[in-house]
């Protein structure tokens, strides 16, 4: 079976470099005027320029995402702004933008070009005709199932694949988005998007007048948790519709007082500003299966922790769907313990039992953890390691000491200071202690604390 590529977000030089210690093939991080990510991007040219060559000298791979949607001032800037970058040696261009990629390939014909989720490529036409463009790989939207990307494999035999297993999804059409241009005049499109999906709303009960206005009823805010409260309010696999779901509502930020948002509920839902994150680790090896060539996690704005326990815990589902060995579902618990807004495979596979619902959530809820520090040095001679706490843990703990080539459990017998001072907690960020460790290569070694 072929070599499946692990593609992992890279919005720093370190974190890039957690990924490649745990597992991943390749990174992708972006030029800010010309990528999705503006905010928490570590890569300007310098950076860029050093990133491209230390994934080339550990033989990985390095990709350059391009893939803003651009207005005139852009198109104008856009070769001179790249023609430095290309010559850095990047592995691929992630593009978009059909005047863009034109552009590149007149000016670069040999440049490989992977076209963008941003494009929306849903069915296998549009992946032929890319092909025919000069697109080199095709990354397919988040929109579809598992059954609909076989048959783009199917029909589309020559093409190189890339699909997302993990990360935030967009409300809107895989990035299509107004809402924050909305609000602040600040385009997803164009790399600056302010996440206005997920600030906090309340909700507010409206009424139809008989114009057919809606305007803000008497009535206090709505708590959903007490509008839920023993309904089956399940995404599907046949919960009851709510019933209330035929009523009118308003949507308040709490920094914009008066400013109302009417939602309207049909027999399908309500999907506005409530996408749960994706997290398809259990169809890893239906992906291997149908022959994608890439696997992708998204979250260049998350932090190394994130970016390393992503990459080595896909890559063990990887390995094992290579193997023929079955899927661990312990991993699902995970990567539940990472910061996220709960999980969805998305439209991988639609319609699940409730059966199939309580054994995902069997395994999310069996591996309670906290990210608590990251080894910053070992001493060979005393066994001690110099720990930069992130998070608060004590005495007596049981932690996880999570290692590129391999994780192990151990229990806090003994603390100090950097002082040599003796301590019973390291209250929480800022603290740096040492504690003893295992005599293993601790480069790259991070703590999670279990409760």
């Amino acid at each position: 079976m072929k070599h499946i590529e692990l593609l992992s977000p890279a919005g720093t030089i370190r974190n890039m470099r957690y990924a490649f210690a745990f597992g991943a093939d390749a990174v992708y991080a972006g030029q800010p005027r010309y990528s999705l990510r503006v905010r928490n991007n570590d890569f300007m040219a310098d950076n860029l320029a050093k990133g491209i060559a230390e994934a080339h000298q550990l033989g990985k791979k390095f990709f350059l995402a391009a893939n803003v949607i651009p207005h005139n001032a852009k198109v104008k800037t856009f070769i001179k702004d790249i023609e430095p970058i290309i010559a850095m040696g990047p592995d691929a261009l992630i593009m978009a933008d059909p005047g863009l990629i034109m552009m590149t390939r007149e000016q670069w014909p040999d440049m490989p070009i992977h076209l963008s989720v941003q494009a929306n490529t849903v069915n296998y036409a549009s992946v032929r005709f890319w092909k025919s463009m000069g697109v080199e790989r095709v990354i397919l939207s988040r929109e579809l199932s598992l059954d609909e990307i076989a048959e783009i494999r199917q029909q589309c035999p020559d093409m190189e694949l890339e699909v997302f297993v993990h990360g935030a999804l967009c409300i809107a059409y895989s990035g299509r988005c107004l809402l924050s241009g909305y609000f602040n005049h600040r385009d997803p499109n164009q790399g600056t998007c302010t996440n206005s999906c997920r600030w906090k709303y309340d909700t507010k009960p409206a009424v139809e007048n008989a114009e057919g206005d809606y305007l803000l009823a008497d009535s206090a805010v709505i708590s959903m948790n007490d509008l839920n409260q023993g309904l089956n309010t399940a995404s599907c696999g046949g919960a009851d519709r709510h019933p209330l779901a035929d009523n009118i509502y308003f949507l308040e930020e709490e920094g914009r007082p008066g400013e109302l948002l009417p939602v309207m509920e049909d027999e399908n839902g309500t999907y506005i500003m409530n996408s749960k994150d994706l997290r398809a680790i259990e169809h890893v090896q239906r992906l291997v299966e149908i022959g994608i060539d890439s696997l992708k996690i998204e979250g260049r704005t998350k932090s190394h922790f994130y970016v390393a326990r992503t990459a080595q815990t896909y890559r063990q589902a990887i390995d094992d769907a290579l193997a023929g060995r079955p899927f661990q579902p312990e991993l699902l618990g995970i990567l539940d313990n990472l910061a996220n807004r709960g999980y969805t495979d998305g439209f991988y596979q639609r319609h699940h039992t409730h059966e199939h619902q309580n054994y995902l959530s069997g395994y999310s809820k069996s591996h309670q953890q906290q990210f608590c520090g990251e080894i910053t040095r070992y001493d060979t001679e005393t066994g001690l390691a110099d720990i930069s706490v992130k998070n608060k843990f004590a005495l007596g703990d049981k932690l996880e000491l999570i290692l590129p080539h391999g994780n192990r459990d151990i229990t806090v017998e003994n603390m100090v200071d950097k002082y040599g001072q003796p301590m019973q907690e390291a209250s929480g960020g800022g603290y740096e202690v040492k504690i003893p460790l295992p005599d293993v290569d601790c480069q790259y070694g991070l703590l999670a604390r279990y409760y």
